[in-house]
């Protein structure tokens, strides 16, 4: 693929340490490009990685994550882009495992990931860890990814119920992220309702946007302290530049303790539609074509009226011979 300057998509991000004294273990970054020198399909990558490890272990593995997720695409072709994301989260597995092999300082990190790819007008992705990646279309907010957490597991084996997931010991225990020792399996399921199945959920991939969808990466330092109601208010009433910083104030509002980034996208609407800039005319312009709109009307009447009259005399005059 090959970079452009302009994203066909609009975008806005915003990212934040918390209010805890940590350093920001969170990467992330938006990508434009076009499949090919013959093929112009525009397409933006965006990706998200929550780093995992002590010392600065967490902030290289995200940042080696972004890093070479966006070198793993660019350099792949747009026709198996599901493929090429599950392809490019495990190599960055690997890049991760080897660096950690490498500086003993680095031994055990790891990162959380979420990508979101959109080529044309349809949505590809891929997870591991609990970033999210969400969906507003209108009056609702869709949760596309799966947590791959302890809590999640336990909440879809039924030993666990809702009401005793906050502030659960093992709430951020995860299960699957980039420079695990095991196999990584990314995840590839969008889904779109609850009660889908893991095969229809994947079947998802490719996804069509809707102009005026909007599509938010997050990591848990936002839905840890944001519910997803008030996610879905400021992204509906907000204008997309100002939701990124309105929810991590809002976070951070709420004691910020963790680090919080957030990336928001947005399909535009067609140019056909889009309203126009509203500028009004001067009142020198304004005072000046409602009298000529005026003078003209009053000459028309004038003219009938004369018209008339002549007819009417010009009966009586030939009723009089």
């Amino acid at each position: 693929m090959i970079p452009v300057e302009h994203a066909h998509l609009n975008f806005a991000a915003a990212t934040h340490p918390g209010m805890k004294g940590k350093s920001n273990e969170d990467r992330y970054s938006v990508t434009a490009y076009q499949s090919s020198s013959n093929d112009h399909t525009p397409s933006v990558l965006a990706l998200l990685a929550d780093g995992i490890g002590g010392h600065r272990a967490g902030e290289v593995a995200a940042q080696l994550a972004v890093e070479n997720i966006n070198k793993f695409v660019a350099n792949s072709p747009t026709s198996q882009p599901t493929l090429v994301l599950k392809q490019a989260l495990t190599h960055t597995n690997q890049v991760l495992l080897t660096y950690s092999k490498v500086d003993p300082s680095l031994s055990g990190m790891g990162t959380t990931c979420v990508c979101a790819w959109v080529i044309g007008e349809q949505l590809y992705a891929a997870s591991v860890g609990d970033s999210r990646l969400y969906l507003q279309r209108g009056a609702d907010l869709i949760c596309l990814t799966t947590d791959h957490t302890w809590v999640q597991e336990a909440l879809a084996q039924g030993s666990l119920t809702s009401d005793q997931v906050k502030g659960h010991p093992n709430a951020h225990i995860i299960r699957r992220f980039l420079g695990s020792k095991n196999v990584i399996n990314p995840d590839m399921r969008l889904r779109l309702s609850p009660v889908e199945s893991d095969s229809q959920a994947e079947a998802n991939q490719g996804l069509r946007l809707l102009p005026g969808d909007r599509l938010m990466l997050c990591s848990d330092g936002l839905t840890d302290l944001v519910t997803d109601a008030e996610i879905l208010d400021i992204l509906r009433t907000r204008h997309l530049d100002l939701c990124p910083e309105q929810l991590v104030n809002l976070a951070n509002q709420r004691g910020g303790h963790d680090n919080i980034t957030v990336v928001t996208m947005e399909v535009p609407q067609p140019a056909h539609i889009t309203r126009p800039i509203n500028v009004s005319p001067s009142p020198k312009i304004t005072s000046m074509k409602k009298p000529q709109r005026s003078a003209i009307s009053w000459v028309m009447v004038i003219l009938l009226l004369v018209a008339i009259l002549s007819m009417v005399l010009l009966l009586i005059y030939l009723s009089a011979r």
